[in-house]
């Protein structure tokens, strides 16, 4: 059986394809209320679907946002997305997702792809890469501002788009000092290869807040920033530990991540190495999954739901309510708490 068309459903509803057409794709230029109940019935009876594209066309919008994460496994962007669909939910925007495995060719391949489709806005959470790397995406993201999209981005400024931004430097330097206060005073650093911006802003910001606090920062790790590369990492930790054995001050360790410190406790686990007994050890982001976490970890709780919340509200509306905030070329860098727990507890 053939697919009813809208012109089916003109001559069932006795109007013209127009007519039809203006009713059903959401036009603004409505007829009658009589003519618009004929015509709706008309394509419930026939069982007619609308068109999508004719739809975006006729309302000069699609109801489509696209939210780009760089690993929607990590459960930081998966708790943003979570918070983007919420507020996309309640504007009447359907998301379309694309994950990037990090690689910032397809973060802006993806960008491309949804400007392709029309959608109302492009929402990228991740942090920076190389300058190059980041220079391709402002220049995707402006064009698709030009044709008369908007964009919004959860992390370090790219392009002429808003910016939720993640408070980096200022959590790391809380972080630190509350670790000094705890009666830390030896420290190392787990971070992510330094073209990773968001790595780059915490480690630093964490080794000169140790330093000008009377600490002594004895080694920064590299690894790939992940639960992996934190795993990875976990052997140099433990060498690190074995080392500390001469009577020194105990190692306190800062992972620029949760997920990261997360993969160190456990290859730290296996090496018969305990966290807080040990060696202790702290994260950033406060993600949902340390509610199940032993030991508790210690962190930097950031609101990772609301900073999707506050994009998509960014892209999607006409008066940003964020303090300060405007639809283009605005930033809003969100609260944070330091959260104490039992990886860094002193005996």
């Amino acid at each position: 059986m053939a697919r009813p068309r809208l012109q089916d459903v003109a001559d069932q509803a006795g109007v013209s394809l127009a007519t039809a057409s203006r009713v059903l794709n959401g036009s603004s230029r409505q007829p009658g209320p009589g003519l618009v109940e004929k015509v709706r019935a008309a394509a419930a009876d026939l069982g007619y679907v609308v068109n999508a594209q004719a739809q975006a066309l006729a309302r000069s919008r699609t109801g489509l946002l696209g939210l780009v994460v760089q690993d929607i496994s990590d459960p930081y962007f998966s708790t943003i997305a979570a918070g983007a669909q919420d507020a996309a939910r309640a504007s009447g925007h359907l998301v379309l997702l694309a994950s990037t495995g990090r690689d910032p060719v397809a973060e802006r391949e993806a960008v491309a792809a949804f400007a392709a489709h029309r959608v109302d806005a492009v929402v990228v959470a991740g942090t920076r890469w190389a300058p190059e790397d980041d220079d391709a995406l402002a220049a995707e993201l402006d064009r698709f501002v030009v044709a008369g999209g908007r964009s919004v981005v959860v992390g370090q400024p790219v392009g002429e788009g808003y910016v939720v931004r993640p408070p980096n430097a200022a959590g790391a330097t809380a972080l630190a000092e509350a670790l000094l206060a705890q009666g830390h005073r030896r420290f190392a650093v787990l971070g992510g290869p330094a073209t990773v911006v968001t790595s780059r802003e915490r480690a630093e910001a964490f080794v000169g807040a140790v330093r000008a606090g009377g600490g002594v920062v004895t080694d920064v790790l590299e690894t790939e920033f992940s639960r992996d590369g934190g795993y990875a990492a976990g052997g140099a930790v433990a060498d690190l530990v074995a080392g500390a054995s001469d009577g020194t001050d105990p190692l306190c360790v800062f992972a620029v991540t949760d997920v990261m410190a997360i993969g160190a406790i456990a290859r730290l686990r296996e090496l018969g190495v305990e966290v807080p007994r040990d060696v202790s050890l702290a994260g950033f982001d406060d993600v949902p999954t340390l509610r199940d976490h032993v030991p508790g970890l210690t962190t930097v709780r950031i609101p990772l739901e609301e900073m999707g919340r506050l994009a998509v509200r960014a892209a999607v509306v006409e008066t940003v309510t964020a303090p300060g905030a405007s639809p283009h070329g605005g930033v809003t860098e969100v609260e944070f708490d330091v959260v104490l727990r039992a990886s860094t507890a002193r005996s």
